[in-house]
């Protein structure tokens, strides 16, 4: 599975503010859209692993 279904998306948030997440195809990763937060959640096999200390912090590279 290389994508999240639409109506998945919808309703994942980060766990770390709350706003919403984006995919990034190329990263395969899903992205805080909060302006203050931006961590990124990997996506591994398909599953979405939403803990904070998996997260990339942003500006950090993978």
């Amino acid at each position: 599975m290389s994508e999240l279904p639409a109506d998945v998306l919808d309703l994942l948030v980060c766990p770390s503010c709350h706003a919403g997440l984006a995919w990034d195809y190329e990263a395969s990763e899903l992205v805080c859209t909060g302006p203050d937060c931006g961590l990124a959640y990997p996506v591994r096999d398909g599953i979405p692993i939403l803990l904070v200390d998996e997260a990339r912090r942003p500006g950090a590279n993978g």
